[in-house]
């Protein structure tokens, strides 16, 4: 590689030199090139050398490290454009320089392509969006994660407010609502989508590596909730279901509709988007199942799950006068609303005294508390719920119901029943005492054992006094020791002779 500056005439017809540095090189097919580079001779020698590079890596076949990748994203587009046209860069490395905006569509063509619904497509531009707007990023080497991570933490939730009326005015105008800052868990979804971006631009090759890829989300525990949700009681349940049944159209469906829908979720676990989208044809009433359509479900997987029989009669009876295309609930938008209704005409709350709310997603947490209190084993019940962890069946998903845990300790064992050794003391008579004297105590006799009386009379010694004293029992090595009953003194005396 030559570095030179380039000579030309001018209007006079005097030699002059450039203000440039200029490079000539050969590329990896042996083609000679002349690029204009900087004012700057150091510049334009460190310009040449990362060329250099490029070209090694292009002659062996390797892609451009980390490093590199780093420099070709903060060269001028123009410059990256060149690389392009030489042969040393292909145009998804170098589409790093357009507008941010330019990637975000490309991206959000990407996931319509994967057969992602309408509705998480808008969610996660939506959030990317944000905190675009939020950081002021306009190019992808203007992300920063410090930036984004201060950005996120300061997210507030609001909401547009129409105003119709000024002064006694009709105008149309609309503002912003602050509804005071968003949840932890909210925060870490707005993480996840710009990390989703980001990793889907070094995966497209557009990028050398996320700048956001070490952030992690915000720990998110059980008192900072601002949604914390509850399962229904066994009654509580029963109760909504009589009463749903009962009352009149709401919301657009029949009361025995609702009434089909709510024992849906609380007996499959269904969530109400995967509910909305069922079918006739998505039932199978020979097998006793119900499938759900992958692109709405939240792991994008079809899930295939058990109903009870009596649950399939009534559905079955519901859905004899549909088509197999048509949807099996007309359930609307405001899931939460319809609910609520219903539980007032039920008398449960919708917020008990701990705050704990009762919206639709609570008749899945009602399915995960079901299972738990059956006695299903927790693997049976994650497959159920269809969760990856079953720290999240057992935990989140997983209530304890009215009266379980007394139950629980009125099972343990009695605690003031004496031990098995001191039942066993109680049985023999001995209460931990020697046997020998026992016996002896009982006829009155003398210990001949014992140090002291050694070689002493004991006026006990008659063989005729001896089965009197001992009675009922005796534990000696004496064979004449017998029980008196079982061998009388006249029936002894003649063998002892």
């Amino acid at each position: 590689m030559r570095l030179f500056k380039a000579t030309y005439k001018n209007r006079n017809g005097a030699k002059c030199k450039s203000q440039k540095w200029y490079l000539d090189f050969s590329d990896h097919l042996g083609r000679r090139h002349k690029m204009p580079a900087f004012e700057s001779k150091r510049q334009s020698e460190a310009l040449g050398r990362q060329i250099e590079e490029l070209i090694s890596c292009k002659v062996a076949g390797q892609r451009p490290d980390a490093e590199q990748q780093r420099w070709l994203e903060a060269v001028p587009d123009k410059l990256r454009q060149r690389f392009v046209k030489i042969g040393l860069l292909d145009s998804q490395r170098a589409a790093a320089g357009k507008l941010l905006r330019k990637h975000i569509e490309d991206f959000k063509a990407s996931l319509l392509a994967k057969g992602n619904t309408k509705e998480y497509i808008d969610t996660v531009i939506a959030r990317i969006c944000r905190v675009v707007m939020e950081c002021k990023f306009n190019a992808w080497t203007d992300i920063s994660a410090s930036k984004v991570q201060r950005a996120i933490s300061t997210l507030r939730k609001s909401t547009v407010v129409k105003i119709k009326k000024i002064n006694g005015k009709k105008v149309e105008k609309s503002k912003l609502k602050d509804l005071g800052e968003i949840s932890a868990q909210t925060k870490n979804y707005y993480l996840q989508a710009i990390q989703q971006f980001c990793k889907w631009m070094v995966q497209d090759r557009r990028a050398g590596e996320s700048p956001l890829e070490h952030l992690k989300g915000v720990r998110v525990l059980s008192t900072n909730r601002r949604h914390p949700r509850r399962s229904l009681e066994p009654d509580e349940i029963r109760q909504l279901l009589q009463t749903t049944r009962a009352a009149p159209e709401r919301f657009g469906m029949q009361g025995y509709e609702r009434y089909l829908l709510y024992r849906l979720a609380c007996e499959t676990g269904l969530r109400a988007k995967e509910l909305k989208k069922l079918t006739a044809s998505s039932f199978d009433f020979e097998n006793l199942t119900v499938t759900t359509i992958d692109a709405y479900t939240k792991n994008r997987k079809q899930s295939v799950l058990p109903l009870r029989k009596d649950t399939a009669m009534e559905l079955y009876t519901h859905l004899a006068n549909k088509t197999s295309s048509a949807k099996a609930f007309k359930i609307p938008y405001k899931t939460a609303n319809m609910l609520k209704a219903d539980l007032a005409d039920a008398g449960i709350s919708y917020i008990d005294d701990a705050g704990r709310y009762v919206d639709f997603h609570s008749l899945r947490h009602t399915t995960g508390s079901l299972l738990a209190a059956s006695g299903v084993h927790p693997k049976v019940a994650q497959t159920i719920m269809r969760h990856s962890d079953i720290n999240l069946t057992m935990n989140r998903y997983t209530h304890i119901f009215r009266g379980q845990e007394s139950e629980a300790v009125a099972g343990l064992p009695d605690l003031s029943l004496p031990s098995k050794e001191s039942h066993k003391a109680k049985a023999t008579g001995t209460d931990g005492k020697n046997c020998l004297d026992i016996c002896l105590a009982k006829s009155g006799a003398i210990n001949q054992n014992v140090p002291d009386r050694t070689g002493q009379t004991n006026p006990h010694n008659d063989v005729n006094n001896t089965y009197k004293r001992v009675r009922d029992r005796s534990r000696t090595g004496d064979p004449w020791n017998h029980n008196p009953v079982l061998y009388p003194t006249e029936l002894l005396s003649p063998l002892r002779e």
